[in-house]
């Protein structure tokens, strides 16, 4: 797979000099149309220690207007990216739409670096590469564009370029004790990286392998490869995508003859006597476990979905009285921002996990996009059904972790729904939560049902099962919430301890 960018190719100082001028005015003036296009640009420069990745990145921020470029170089995890899944580093520096992420290593370093330092085996870099080839499938299904090139040398020249940067003052501090080790086992890092090359250049992330003996020919090529898959891209996205049909136009999801929710008994009944005796023992429970959780640092995730009125407020409400307010926070899920439409759907909700020991509830969550995106239209059949395959990635990575990710949903009926929205309009001050778009949900209910059965059939896992919540009467509601967190606490950290 080396062969070729083992072959010593160079760029003369003329030609380098007669191409590059009409190369940045090109460069610069794509970037200008990107900047208004609906994708961002994913650039990584990963390879052998010496290729010159730092350097062709400082060329690049040099031909770029660096307003709408922006570098990140991964090294050593800090204390908070320790605590939180692997992943969240990257997706929290992901560039919105318009504007380009340059990286200098990313999530293949650590992988590669493992291998050949023997702290994984085999079968657990082919888990990696798995994890990293549906990371790279969710940013391009979304639109990214992903361009990833390798920096190659030969074991003579990477020899030889670390000894001419050891022997010029100016470039000395470069050249590391961990690259002189990677000098000694360089055969083995070929292999590694040539097997994790081949595994991951996909048709939607294909990778690009450069040889980075010669400055000049190695930014010049890298330049015209970004311009070329640019200008690709661009063009194949030129025809703009239709948009969504009219809501009362929209297709009538086909109907089931029973969903998971018609086996909900919503006549389940906790009487008002001894009700609050059973929450206070509850929440009392709930505290000493969220104590002994934040000691042994497990984190905890609540998701709370159901229909509009279904008591979610409450249910919450309930669960926080028996948290430390410094250890938690609630997150309430609205219409995306500017900002958050300009990433993909999940970077808004990677953003919030909390640190270890800490505890995250989103009132509603990244469900929205198999509940309301679809039903209303906001997101492409394409869009919706690729999500249940994302969201069940993303909250394997959590679990994997370490994390306790609970999840309801609270069931009302539709009769229900529509008394207490009649009483919350004679409250003065629950008035606010009653809008006409309330009741214009209402009239999908039942595309609502089959969609929330999608949901369950294919995201309640063994890792993070659906917890189906009879919320007719409010009381049983919470008593049901607050059993199932207390026992989800209590083997997490059982767990820990052993």
């Amino acid at each position: 797979m080396f062969e070729v960018a083992e072959l010593g190719q160079k760029l003369d100082k003329e030609q380098f000099n007669a191409r590059v001028p009409e190369l940045r005015i090109e460069l610069i003036q794509i970037q200008e149309t990107l900047r208004v296009l609906p994708f961002p640009v994913i650039i990584l420069i990963s390879g052998v220690d010496g290729a010159g990745k730092g350097e062709t990145v400082n060329r690049l921020h040099e031909w770029f207007d660096p307003r709408y470029l922006r570098t990140f170089a991964f090294g050593e995890r800090s204390d908070e990216e320790r605590e939180r899944p692997p992943y969240w580093r990257y997706w929290r520096s992901l560039p919105p739409k318009g504007h380009i992420g340059l990286y200098v290593g990313s999530w293949y370093s650590d992988p590669i670096a493992d291998r050949v330092d023997g702290r994984i085996s085999e079968a657990e870099l082919d888990a990696h590469l798995i994890r990293i080839s549906t990371f790279e499938k969710a940013l391009v299904d979304d639109g990214a564009l992903v361009i990833k090139f390798w920096l190659h040398l030969s074991k003579d020249a990477q020899k030889k370029r670390l000894k001419g940067l050891q022997k010029n003052p100016d470039t000395a501090w470069l050249v590391t004790d961990r690259d002189l080790a990677h000098l000694k086992s360089y055969d083995l890092f070929r292999s590694v990286a040539e097997r994790t090359l081949r595994e991951t250049s996909t048709g939607e992330a294909p990778w690009t392998i450069v040889d980075g003996s010669d400055p000049r020919y190695r930014h010049v090529t890298v330049a015209e490869h970004i311009l070329a898959r640019l200008d690709e891209h661009i063009q194949q996205r030129n025809d703009s995508l239709p948009s969504p049909p009219p809501r009362s136009s929209l297709p009538v999801t086909p109907r089931r003859s029973a969903t998971v929710l018609d086996v909900l008994d919503l006549d389940k009944r906790v009487e008002k006597r001894g009700y609050e005796k059973r929450l206070e023992k509850l929440q009392a429970r709930i505290g000493l476990l969220a104590r002994e959780a934040r000691f042994k640092k497990v984190s905890t995730i609540i998701v709370l979905e159901g229909w509009d009125a279904a008591g979610k407020g409450g249910i919450i409400r309930r669960i926080v009285p028996a948290m430390d307010a410094r250890n938690y926070q609630i997150i309430p899920i609205a219409a995306p921002t500017d900002e958050e439409r300009a990433h993909h759907y999940l970077w808004r909700f990677w953003r919030h996990i909390p640190r270890a020991g800490f505890a995250t509830i989103y009132d509603r969550s990244w469900y929205g996009r198999v509940l309301v995106e679809r039903i209303e239209g906001f997101a492409k059949e394409q869009e919706w059904l690729r999500a249940y395959h994302e969201i069940n990635d993303f909250e394997e990575q959590l679990v994997e972790h370490g994390i306790v990710l609970v999840k309801y949903w609270v069931h009302i009926s539709k009769e229900e729904q529509l008394a207490r929205f009649k009483e919350r309009e004679q409250i003065p001050w629950k008035k606010h939560k009653i809008t006409e778009e309330d009741y214009r949900n209402r009239e999908r209910w039942d595309d609502y049902v089959h969609a929330v059965n999608d949901m369950v059939e294919r995201t309640s896992t063994e890792y993070a099962p659906w917890n189906l919540i009879e919320g007719n009467d409010k009381r049983h509601a919470r008593i049901a919430a607050l059993e199932v967190l207390g026992s989800r606490l209590e083997r997490a950290v059982e767990l820990k301890g052993k």
